[in-house]
């Protein structure tokens, strides 16, 4: 039974999705960060004229139109007249002054329709009014806001002849002799993560023609379910964002009609794509700007939809209470210190490299402050996994590292059982030097392990038993070497109750994720990664990995307070690693400055208007200068204009500290293919 509004009446049902038209739906080509989806090229003489109000231009179209009239009318026995004042005519028969007379009558009318018709811009009126396109654009508007009586809206009805654009979506596969699954397909309600899904396979049948008759059969027996996500999943629940995954875009906004934004993405729609994302966008803004909102939501919604699309891969990190949409969206949550939750995570990430995951645990563990130590620590690390693992068969849990790691009784129980372990392997003379190292630093002041075994206690706690497990007997571990496969991951830091191991997993995910993208064999899948709070997930590591991910398909778009909230040395890095850069409203100078440095400077018109008295002429020209002075206080001046283009910052420091309104933002851009778009000022609420 359809719902009903406050009135009682009858609450109109949404519209069913359109695959015909959303297919044929123009996507034209155009610079990086347009929405093109419907998107019109812009012209820059259609601009010029656009800028003129719509009364001015009827009155002076209409004007024109008036003398142009008359000046048809007069303007043939002008030109007979004038011809005869000269003689022209002279011993012409009547019937060849009748010829003249009606050759002279067209070409009197077109050029007069060509002068009044170039003044009164009359192409500028028939393309606003007169098009179906212009009148749907300025006058539609106006006539959809007339009411009812009673204040509900009149539904429109559509005009008789009118076809609405259509194209056959599955033309590929009745060409190629698949005419029975696109039947199917027909018959079937398909969604655009449905096409883009069945789409993608239809191309790896086109690459190996063997499985045309098992991807036939898969449509024919599941129709729009062919070809599914492993979670079966066709669509996400409370999708709320603008996607296009033809084009693989979210909208997010619409790029401001001002001069400091480039005429080509002035009214278009702003939107972000694999293409962008590649490069890396670093979003920095206080806390309730949207960035989260407008920003880190939208883009993990389009990267869940790829996912199910079998395009992309998406692992999103924030908070628990972050609205970074619900738990449906998500293959794998991982809530470490949520009971319910059931995921764990792999310290280790899946790699197969004890030294390279130890490596990245200990940097992870260190906070911003020891940094310096961070080699030692590694080192320290390393001395213990490796031979762990070899001894046996797996690396050690929290529990088994802080025991391997710290200077007491247990500690050296735990020293005991590997050694014994590895003498039983035949292991023990190949580690043997690792192990030595690792006795001799036990109990020193500068001991590394020590710190590392304290920094391990904020993971051994009874909120987080099970959480990383490695024996198998605590809950499934999700390693990042999925990457390959078309996961949705969501990680919930546990930031109110314990900040200090938060910060800890944030590294130590980001670090993860930034080794398994550039360490994958099958690169197709786009490997996107959102954090909803960055700060403490940047190191000088992740900051070079952020470079390399740029040949990797993969990329990262990092929301930021403050850039304060960074170590010194890691700021001006992370500028240069990032290609896409985003200010929302009232960010400190400060911050403001890094951005104003990394866009530039450009060329400006500047028009300067001097006045200087005026002395020129006699006696008689002064003399009415004097008069004009008593009579009406002023003094005559001249006026001189210079123009000339200066060099002047594409945004300064102030601007984005004081001026940017609110819901907008700043946001420059740069492809993978190198391609890069100045600063745009985008409003994100439209």
């Amino acid at each position: 039974m359809p719902q009903q509004t406050a009135r009682g009446l009858p609450e109109p049902a949404a519209p069913a999705f359109d695959l015909a038209t959303w297919v044929a739906a123009p996507r034209p080509e155009a610079e990086p960060g347009v929405y093109r989806h419907g998107h019109r090229p812009h012209d820059p003489a259609r601009a010029e004229d656009a800028k003129v109000p719509a009364a001015p231009l009827l009155l002076r179209a209409g004007l024109n139109a008036v003398v142009a009239w008359f000046a048809y009318l007069y303007g043939t026995y002008a030109v007979m007249h004038v011809a005869g004042f000269f003689g022209w005519f002279k011993g012409f028969s009547p019937q060849q002054f009748n010829t003249a007379q009606t050759l002279i009558n067209p070409l009197t009318a077109v050029c007069v329709l060509f002068l009044f018709g170039r003044m009164g811009r009359w192409l500028e009126v028939r393309r606003r009014y007169l098009t179906r396109s212009g009148w749907q654009q300025n006058v539609s508007p106006f006539l959809a806001r007339a009411v009812t009586h009673d204040g509900v809206a009149a539904q429109s009805v559509p005009a008789r002849g009118r076809t609405e654009p259509s194209s056959d979506p599955w033309a590929q596969l009745r060409q190629a002799g698949a005419g029975v699954a696109a039947q199917v397909l027909d018959r079937e309600a398909v969604g655009d993560v449905d096409y883009v899904r069945i789409r993608r396979a239809w191309e790896v049948v086109l690459e190996d023609p063997g499985i045309l008759p098992a991807f036939t059969e898969q449509v024919t027996a599941r129709g729009g379910a062919a070809c599914a996500h492993p979670s079966e999943a066709r669509d996400l629940p409370a999708r709320s964002g603008r996607h296009d995954l033809l084009s693989r875009q979210v909208r997010l906004g619409t790029a401001q009609d001002v001069p400091k934004n480039p005429p080509a993405h002035r009214g278009a729609g702003f939107a972000l794509d694999p293409a962008v994302l590649g490069t890396s966008l670093l979003a920095v803004g206080p806390a309730g700007t949207g960035k989260t909102l407008r920003l880190a939501r939208p883009v993990a919604e389009a990267l869940c939809l790829q996912a199910l699309a079998g395009t992309a891969c998406a692992v999103v990190i924030g908070a628990g209470d972050a609205d970074l949409g619900p738990d449906a969206w998500y293959d794998v949550v991982i809530a470490p210190g949520d009971p319910s939750s059931a995921y764990g995570l792999d310290l280790y990430g899946g790699v197969r490299d004890p030294d390279e995951a130890a490596a990245r645990l200990a940097d992870a563990l260190l906070p911003d402050e020891l940094a310096l130590r961070a080699e030692s620590a590694r080192s320290a690390l390393q001395q213990v996994v490796g031979p762990f693992r070899a001894a046996f068969g797996r690396f050690p849990g929290v529990r088994e590292l802080r025991a391997l790691l710290g200077d007491g009784s247990d500690e050296s129980d735990a020293a005991q059982e590997l050694v014994k372990a590895l003498r039983a392997g035949g292991l023990l003379e190949r580690y043997e030097r690792d192990l030595q190292l690792r006795e001799r630093s036990r109990g020193r002041a500068d001991d590394p392990g020590a710190l590392l075994a304290d920094r391990l206690a904020l993971l051994d706690r009874p909120v987080f038993e099970g959480c990383f497990a490695t024996d198998g007997r605590g809950r499934p571990p999700f390693a990042m070497r999925a990457l390959d496969h078309p996961l949705r991951v969501r990680v919930k830091l546990p930031e109110l109750s314990h900040p200090e191991a938060a910060r800890m997993l944030s590294r130590l995910v980001v670090g993860q994720f930034v080794q398994a993208s550039a360490a994958r064999e099958d690169r197709s899948l786009f490997a996107g990664l959102v954090v909803d709070d960055a700060s403490a997930a940047l190191d000088a590591g992740i900051v070079r990995g952020l470079q390399r991910m740029r040949g990797t398909n993969a990329g990262a778009v990092l929301l930021l307070r403050t850039l304060v909230d960074l170590p010194e040395a890691l700021r001006t890095p992370l500028f240069g690693a990032v290609g896409c850069r985003m200010a929302f409203p009232g960010i400190a100078p400060w911050d403001g400055k890094l951005f104003s440095e990394a866009w530039g400077t450009h060329l400006v018109r500047e028009t300067a208007v001097t006045h200087a008295p005026d002395t020129s002429g006699g006696m008689l020209r002064r003399a009415g200068r004097l008069g004009r002075k008593a009579l009406s206080g002023t003094t005559a001046q001249t006026e001189s204009v210079t123009t000339r283009d200066v060099e002047r910052l594409r945004w300064s420091s102030s601007d984005l500290a004081h001026a940017l309104p609110a819901g907008h933002a700043v946001v420059s851009l740069t492809a993978v293919t190198g391609e890069q778009v100045p600063p745009l000022l985008v409003d994100l609420r439209a």
